[in-house]
């Protein structure tokens, strides 16, 4: 008989209930199929009575931050609008259980609340792919990282959503055993478990039905240069083609120029920052590669109809 492992989840008002549901069910789905209590769950909330997600379920907790029992495995969960819910007795609670050697993880948009305690300095991390370019901003020193999961770190992260239950079915085999992660897996009608090296969204090529090497690679240097645009002929000089194959490869699978696709590809990144930082316009326009905050502001307001000042904090 293996012993009870029990795992502690915080949850931050607004988390997703999808990454709920997959952090847990696979925990209880290891104690049916294995006949065992391999596991037990508890759940902890700022007001110690309930929790509400971001789809305005209600989840009954079973203790406060300032009350976390002891427990093998910690994990924040959050969700939508983190950051207005990343609180002082939260980030003591961290702290104590830090302090205690309780391992601490994260899910869902639960990395930004571990690296708001100065937990993931030097560390790879992983966040729902929305938070990607705020976080970057806000927390340079982590190294974020685009898997569904990681696991090799002191504090695991996973991304949220499915790559919750990726992570959970890698921790069943890790501590009990591949033929009991796949049982479960199984019980979960879910055969396509993805591995920690597995990125988030799907690659350039699948999402536009593509295998074209060269437009791949000049997409990846447009994001690579965000913040320092390069032009494209450099583009067509450094993957070795002309500026006018450059041209005729953005046309026919993109529908654009190259330097139109590049501009959106900023302008969107932009509009990310807008939503989810407090860095000032002028500070997102140096950062997504335009000269002046006026230029920047004419272009934003013609791609998306209002000045970035009016998309500001503004959660759409």
């Amino acid at each position: 008989m293996s012993e009870t492992q029990h795992f502690a989840f915080l949850l931050v008002e607004e988390f997703s209930h999808l990454a709920f549901s997959c952090a847990v069910e696979p925990l209880r789905i290891a104690n049916l199929v294995s006949g065992q209590d391999l596991y037990q769950w508890s759940f902890g909330s700022a007001n110690g009575e309930q929790a509400i997600c971001s789809n305005g379920s209600v989840t009954l907790v079973h203790y406060s931050f300032d009350a976390i029992p002891k427990c093998e495995q910690l994990f924040v969960l959050s969700g939508i609008n983190m950051k207005n819910h990343v609180s002082k007795p939260l980030l003591a609670a961290l702290r104590r259980e830090r302090v205690r050697g309780t391992k601490i993880g994260a899910l869902c948009s639960g990395a930004w609340v571990l690296a708001e305690a100065g937990f993931l300095e030097g560390m790879q991390a992983a966040i729902h792919w929305e938070y990607h370019d705020s976080f970057m901003e806000t927390f340079p020193d982590v190294n974020l990282v685009r898997s569904v999961f990681v696991s090799s770190e002191k504090h695991m992260t996973a991304s949220g959503g499915t790559a919750t239950a990726d992570l959970m079915l890698h921790l069943i085999e890790t501590q009990h055993g591949y033929d009991l992660s796949v049982a479960v897996s199984d019980q979960m009608v879910y055969n396509a478990v993805r591995n920690a090296t597995a990125e988030q969204r799907v690659s350039l090529q699948s999402r536009n039905g593509m295998r074209n090497a060269h437009l791949a690679r000049a997409i990846q240097m447009m994001q690579d240069h965000i913040s320092e645009p390069v032009s494209p002929a450099l583009i067509a000089e450094e993957i070795g083609i002309s500026t006018r194959q450059l041209e005729r490869l953005f046309g026919k699978y993109l529908n654009a120029s190259p330097k139109k696709y590049f501009m959106e590809m900023r302008l969107e990144r932009a509009r990310n920052l807008l939503i989810q930082s407090e860095s000032s316009v002028t500070e997102i326009a140096l950062a997504c590669g335009f000269e002046s905050p006026g230029h920047f502001s004419r272009v934003y307001r013609a791609a998306f109809g209002i000045p970035p000042v009016m998309q500001k904090g503004k959660i759409t």
